[in-house]
């Protein structure tokens, strides 16, 4: 079974590219983030036409969550409990035999805007959901785009950012509660040195240049280690497609047993 997460910066814009994408990776089970429409603009048909279902948590603009699925899927929670004030952001469906969440976190723009202790907040918002809804014994994904660098690593360039968003000591800490309930970075597991990035910024030849962040994970708990075949950056899905263009975030893909 093929998983992934990306955030696709706009799915009325990317929908071409996305269908691209769907046709040349043929995954089982998407999370994608940063939809930026209602539920009733979704584009269902194209999609629907490749075998897949959908389950959508939207808004008018901004923010958005979805999921695609090869099998039946049920909605098992729409938004992050007292969190709804920082919009459709949490969508979590039954599907296979896994429990899967895709997360669209807060941005916090900078250090010193008042968005940064509300993405605190609703990190730790996130960790006490699980906590409260889930077991670390169960077969449970999380994924989505985070915005948070886990480590230094995952900077291409910590000396300069640490501090900074998403660079946080803050940040990394809320991040740390997700793993010490019981997630694992299933990137990291089966890559624990190697520097990859899932987002470059459109700017500056960021992308070319080498100049990214690894801030879209696949988290899973333990009892899906042994499932897992490979995880992967589709750093290929971040170039232009048939003149099509890309999101500023690259897919990342997991196969499983």
């Amino acid at each position: 079974m093929r998983i992934a997460t990306w955030n696709v910066n706009g799915l009325r814009s990317r929908l071409d590219f996305v269908l691209h994408w769907l046709r040349a990776r043929q995954p089982d089970l998407v999370g994608l983030q940063e939809l930026k429409l209602t539920p009733e603009q979704f584009p269902r048909e194209p999609i629907e036409q490749l075998g897949y279902r959908i389950a959508v948590h939207g808004q008018k603009g901004w923010n958005g969550v979805a999921v695609l699925s090869r099998t039946p899927l049920e909605v098992t929670q729409q938004g992050l409990p007292g969190q709804e004030d920082f919009g459709a952001r949490l969508l979590t469906v039954s599907a296979a035999d896994l429990s899967f969440t895709t997360i669209y976190c807060p941005n916090g723009k900078q250090v010193s805007h008042d968005d940064f202790p509300r993405k605190l907040a609703w990190l730790e918002a996130l960790a006490a959901h699980f906590a409260e809804r889930h077991s670390p014994d169960a077969p449970v994904v999380l994924c989505g785009d985070f915005n948070v660098v886990p480590a230094a690593l995952d900077s291409w360039n910590e000396e300069l950012f640490h501090g900074r968003i998403f660079h946080t000591d803050e940040e990394r800490a809320r991040f740390r509660a997700l793993l010490d309930w019981g997630f694992v970075d299933l990137f990291r597991e089966k890559h624990p040195d190697e520097q990859k990035f899932s987002w470059w910024d459109y700017r500056g030849g960021a992308f070319h240049r080498g100049q990214g962040l690894r801030i879209d994970l696949l988290l899973g708990t333990r009892a899906l280690l042994p499932r897992i075949r490979s995880i992967e950056t589709d750093r290929d899905y971040r170039k232009k497609k048939d003149g099509l263009t890309a999101s500023d975030h690259a897919p990342v893909i997991a196969d499983l047993e």
